[in-house]
């Protein structure tokens, strides 16, 4: 693989993740998180959307007008977002009931915009798709790490399955937002002094 490609491979899983560095998609990674299976869902889907809009948009950018260029981007961008909600629907009701709109408004989303206008618009196919795959992976990765300190010590199960004993009595505050904001500063922490990140001023 090209150093290049590898790097844009690479990247969005740490040095550059859209959730702990870039601070992007938080409101999503607090809201579907109370669960591992929501989260699961959540992820796949976004990851879905980012990589196909990156490589569709890639596709067409010799042929997008300047001027429109978001119109087409969101346009694009909806149309997967709907039909990531039908496939839904008709295949996991229940899921799709917990995460009410939750996975339309991954039209909105900053890091799916924020990729299609910064990468996607600049660069070819191939490099474009393992873009949005790369940042899917990285959103999908932090998502995950939350739902699980959520569920875990909120509820005493992973994924449905109890993991602490039955005595233990749960921790209702990690099931409140409060107890999201918690588990994902504790996150952006850990992968910040991991990675030496620092702000610039």
């Amino acid at each position: 693989m090209p150093s290049k490609l590898k790097r844009v491979a690479v990247d969005p899983l740490s040095e550059n993740n859209p959730i702990t560095i870039q601070v992007l998609g938080i409101c999503s990674a607090l809201a579907v998180t109370v669960k591992m299976d929501t989260a699961v869902v959540m992820s796949i889907c976004l990851t879905a959307v980012l990589a196909l809009s990156n490589l569709t948009i890639s596709l067409l950018r010799r042929a997008i007008p300047t001027r429109i260029r978001m119109i087409v981007e969101v346009s694009i961008i909806a149309t997967l977002v709907i039909l990531a909600d039908q496939l839904l629907r008709a295949f996991a009701y229940d899921i799709s009931r917990q995460l009410t709109v939750f996975v339309g408004l991954i039209i909105t989303n900053c890091i799916v915009m924020g990729r299609a206008e910064a990468f996607a618009l600049q660069n070819p196919p191939l490099p474009s798709l393992v873009d949005g795959l790369a940042n899917g992976l990285g959103y999908s990765g932090v998502l995950l790490a939350v739902a699980t300190m959520r569920e875990v010590l909120g509820s005493g199960t992973w994924f449905g399955w109890r993991v602490l004993p039955e005595a233990y009595p749960g921790n209702g505050l990690m099931l409140l937002a409060p107890g999201a904001f918690l588990a994902l500063g504790l996150i952006i922490w850990a992968q910040r002094t991991l990675s030496g990140h620092v702000e610039n001023d």
